[in-house]
């Protein structure tokens, strides 16, 4: 996983609209760059409608917040329609840029173990670097803690 410090790693995604995002079009401005699992999952949702519901005060502050998963642009879409999602949502089907940035690894279900999208958090500086890591997120205040953070 990208640790503090480091350079964040360059991505190329489609948002739910498929216009092209890279990481320089972020560029002087604080990213918070959240990983999730899936579209309309209820810890996803809770975890997206957080950002939501505390998006004023994101972009008051003048932070972007961008989340990514493997899902279409069409279930972004979807999902970002129904949520009333303000921000950007990124495909990546391919699943590069989630095992770039170390959000894909192992995990455990009902005992089983499995890999998948780890949920996990990224606050980018304007200059490209890694600020603060935030490894294992739980979905519910997910917004608030980083909103601390800052």
């Amino acid at each position: 996983m990208i640790q503090e410090g480091d350079r964040a790693p360059d991505f190329a995604l489609k948002d739910a609209n498929g216009k092209l995002w890279t990481l320089a079009d972020f560029s002087g401005r604080t990213l918070v760059l959240y990983f999730y699992p899936k579209d309309n999952t209820p810890g996803c949702t809770k975890e997206a409608c957080s950002f939501r519901d505390q998006y004023s005060e994101f972009k008051k502050r003048g932070i972007e917040v961008v989340g990514v998963s493997a899902d279409s642009e069409k279930s972004h879409q979807s999902f970002a329609e129904k949520q009333h999602l303000p921000f950007i949502l990124l495909s990546d089907p391919e699943k590069k840029t989630i095992a770039e940035y170390g959000a894909y690894g192992e995990k455990k279900l009902y005992g089983k173990t499995y890999m998948g999208i780890l949920r996990c958090t990224f606050i980018i500086g304007g200059d490209g670097v890694v600020k603060k890591v935030f490894p294992k997120v739980s979905p519910a205040g997910h917004a608030d803690e980083i909103l601390a953070a800052l």
